[in-house]
């Protein structure tokens, strides 16, 4: 529960985008085993994130890794970040399925994921100096078969520049009158 409080303390006062990590646990005051710097030097490329504790500046998590092979995934702010700009999507598209499947939609579906993205990218959470090297949002006749269109499924591709400009995290949020899905 105490690292749960300290990410939620970290996306409110910091961003989603900001890793929770050498943030005071706030109650604890001791641990049942006392970790090394050499072997928190090990563990923490292996994407285990420690609790030490130092005099004078209390228990403190260090580190904010994940045990993601890809090396755009290795950090938990990044695996977070994307998450909420999937999440986000994910729900902010829902309204697709009650329209026709048409250009004039792909067209609307763009603008409004364009937008949002923006506003992250603005809010620094996105890599890159101008938009084109934060993200892209493709949502046409390449993204969907016409079997898609005809079966009421709208599919977008995004990508997004969470570690450095131009060097996107790729993923697809599909929408049809069932359900939703997003894959990476």
């Amino acid at each position: 529960g105490h690292v749960a409080g300290i990410y939620a303390k970290t996306d409110v006062e910091r961003g989603v985008h900001k890793a929770p990590a050498n943030e005071v646990v706030q109650g604890a005051t001791a641990l049942q085993f006392q970790i090394t710097k050499g072997e928190q030097d090990i563990l923490n490329p292996r994407g285990v994130n420690c609790l030490r504790v130092f005099p004078g500046r209390g228990l403190r998590v260090l580190g904010a890794r994940t045990s993601s092979s890809n090396p755009l995934l290795k950090y938990i702010s990044v695996r977070r970040l994307l998450l909420y700009i999937e999440e986000s999507i994910d729900e902010g598209t829902q309204w697709v399925v009650f329209e026709p499947n048409k250009e004039k939609l792909w067209g609307r579906v763009r603008a409004t994921i364009t937008e949002f993205l923006s506003r992250v990218w603005r809010e620094g959470a996105l890599m890159g100096t101008k938009p084109e090297e934060a993200f892209f949002v493709k949502c046409d006749r390449t993204t969907m078969t016409q079997d898609d269109i005809d079966n009421g499924r709208l599919i977008c591709i995004i990508g997004v520049a969470t570690v450095k400009p131009a060097e996107f995290v790729i993923f697809r949020i599909a929408q049809w009158s069932g359900g939703s899905a997003v894959t990476e």
